[in-house]
């Protein structure tokens, strides 16, 4: 597990932009709706720049419990500074599940993957991290 953090860990640390706009969110959405699309994929895919939605897209065989698992995966994205995957293993790594342990509302937030921070160089997410994991 120590070494699946760490390669997690390390895989948010060099993903890192130089710039990222609004055209920038168009071109990644479109290329993973393309991607998920050739793997005949059920997926809802959203990048979103704070509160401000740059990019949606739900790809037949989703529901609205897609759109809905995005905003508690976000949400654990802006709340910890880093990937909602990369959360819910450190709270495995410590034998605890994000849902028992965290004490935040399982309705507001999910530490699943599928929510990745996107990090501008010399600015990127706060790197503030709470008592948990």
């Amino acid at each position: 597990m120590d070494d699946e953090l760490r390669e997690l860990a390390a895989q948010e640390e060099r993903l890192v932009l130089d710039t990222f706009g609004n055209d920038d969110a168009w071109r990644l959405g479109s290329l993973l709706v393309e991607l998920a699309q050739e793997r005949g994929a059920a997926v809802t895919i959203g990048i979103r720049r704070g509160a401000q939605q740059l990019f949606h897209c739900a790809l037949p065989g989703t529901s609205a419990d897609n759109d809905t698992w995005i905003a508690r995966k976000s949400a654990v994205v802006e709340r910890y500074a880093a990937s909602s995957y990369l959360v819910g293993t450190r709270f495995h790594a410590k034998g605890r599940t994000f849902e028992e342990s965290s004490r935040l509302d399982p309705d507001r937030y999910a530490a699943h993957g599928g929510a990745f921070p996107i990090r501008l160089r010399g600015t990127g997410a706060p790197r503030r991290r709470p008592s948990a994991p």
